[in-house]
This record gives C-alpha cells, sequence and structure tokens, in this order.
C-alpha cells in the first residue's frame, strides 16, 4: 500500500473514531445546540421589542447566534483534545505505525461535521421563530462556506488550546471566552452604538466581519468585509494547524 493510502487510511479511522466520540457526548451536542436557540428566543422575544420596536429583529440576530453556536461548537475540540492528552491515549497512538497528525485531523473534521449539524438546527429553529432570508441557492452555499470555513479556523485554534492546556477542564474555559466574542461584534446590535473602547475592539477581532459577511449573504445588506472574513478564517486555521504540528512534536519529544 503506498505511503498516501496508508495515510487517507489512518485519517480515516481518527476521523470515524471522533464522529463516534461525538455521537456519545449527547449532552455536548445538545448544549451547542440549545444554548444558541436560547440566546435567539431571549434577544428575539425579551430584548427585540426594544432595540428594534417596528420589528424584525429576527432577521438581523440570526447571523450572529449562528456564529455564537459555531463558535461555541468548534472551541469544544479544546475539550477532545485535552482529554486525549490527559488520558494517555495520544501516547498509545504514538507507538502504534499510523500517521501522527491523523489524531489531530480527526478531531477537526468531527468539529466541522458535529457543526453542521448544530447550525442546521438552529437555522430550522430560526424559521420557526420568523426568519425570513433573501438569499438564493448561491447566497446560501456561500454563507455555508463561510461558516465552516470559520468553525476550521477556530478547531485548529482549539487543538492548540487542547495539546497545552493541563487537562479538560482547563480547556473548557477556552470555551467562554470564544462565546463571549459575539456579545462583543455586530451579532446583537450595531457596533456603533458601544462605547469607543469596546467599539475599536468589535471592529478588529474576527467575528464581526464574519457576521457581516453572513448578515450580507443572507439578508441582501451592504457587506464589503467579505475579504477581511475569509482572510481572518483563513489565517486562523493557518497558524492554528501549524501552532498545532508544532506542539504535537514537541509533546512527542518531550515523552
Amino acid at each position: 500500500m503506498s505511503a498516501t493510502n496508508l495515510a487517507l487510511r489512518d485519517t480515516s479511522t481518527m476521523i470515524g473514531r471522533s464522529v463516534r466520540r461525538s455521537t456519545r457526548e449527547i449532552d455536548t451536542l445538545l448544549l451547542s445546540i440549545l444554548l444558541p436557540v436560547m440566546v435567539m428566543a431571549l434577544f428575539v422575544y425579551v430584548f427585540g421589542g426594544a432595540i428594534t420596536p417596528e420589528g424584525g429583529y429576527v432577521d438581523y440576530v440570526v447571523p450572529g447566534v449562528i456564529l455564537l453556536c459555531a463558535g461555541y461548537g468548534a472551541a469544544q475540540t479544546a475539550v477532545a483534545v485535552a482529554g486525549d492528552m490527559a488520558e494517555g491515549i495520544v501516547d498509545r497512538f504514538r507507538t502504534l505505525p499510523i500517521l501522527p497528525s491523523s489524531v489531530l485531523v480527526g478531531h477537526v473534521v468531527a468539529s466541522l461535521a458535529r457543526n453542521t449539524v448544530s447550525t442546521v438546527c438552529v437555522v430550522g429553529v430560526a424559521y420557526a421563530v420568523g426568519f425570513r432570508p433573501t438569499a438564493g441557492s448561491l447566497e446560501w452555499l456561500a454563507a455555508a462556506g463561510v461558516v465552516l470555513l470559520f468553525v476550521l479556523g477556530f478547531s485548529w485554534l482549539s487543538v492548540c488550546v487542547g495539546l497545552v492546556a493541563g487537562s479538560a477542564e482547563s480547556a473548557s474555559g477556552f470555551t467562554f471566552f470564544v462565546l463571549f466574542l459575539p456579545y462583543v461584534s455586530s451579532a446583537f446590535v450595531p457596533t456603533e452604538t458601544m462605547p469607543r473602547a469596546l467599539h475599536a475592539f468589535a471592529e478588529h477581532q474576527p467575528v464581526t466581519p464574519v457576521i457581516e459577511t453572513l448578515r450580507g449573504l443572507l439578508m441582501g445588506t451592504p457587506n464589503d468585509a467579505a475579504w477581511l472574513a475569509v482572510a481572518w478564517c483563513a489565517g486562523l486555521a493557518v497558524v492554528g494547524a501549524v501552532g498545532a504540528a508544532v506542539l504535537f512534536g514537541r509533546r512527542g519529544r518531550a515523552r
């Protein structure tokens, strides 16, 4: 069997392992769906009337909720990787004749699959509460691509966090950081309404341009941040993947 076929075999095996693990962690999957849905209900039904008394706030807030869901789900990768490291399963994998990077790739691909399911569920609930996008088929495909690129970037970043965290509990702190980012962005209110310091932060963090890109694709609003959104997500993916490779190699040599 050629080296390429062996690499594909090892990677597919680790992807299958990580996906099966995700299906067994029902509480994590449900939380990644229920938390964004509860946030959406809170902002639409409790705060929405005060923010936009004329209605229609649901169309504004849904792109932000989608990113909140995707970010939280991607950050859970840190917990999964840290758990593997703490349990010693990675050390056992190192003793086997498999491609070392396949372990990390498995976690990232499982994150993409898990987030696809949770995002579809959140969009379905959004339709039930009145979300009415104007996007056509191409815009929906582009929006899906942006969300997947966002998940890919934060999943690889989460892998780095999982590799340096001492335990799954420590890595879970990263999920709260990622969960916080949409609140200081254009997810729920325009950034222009924020105090100067928060406005500056909101305009120069990755979530805002991604949300504005999604909002432009789904609702047809003016948007010139698509290139910035792609640059942020691709940059996070590259930095995360390279950092994960370096950290994983160092952990192997250290042992």
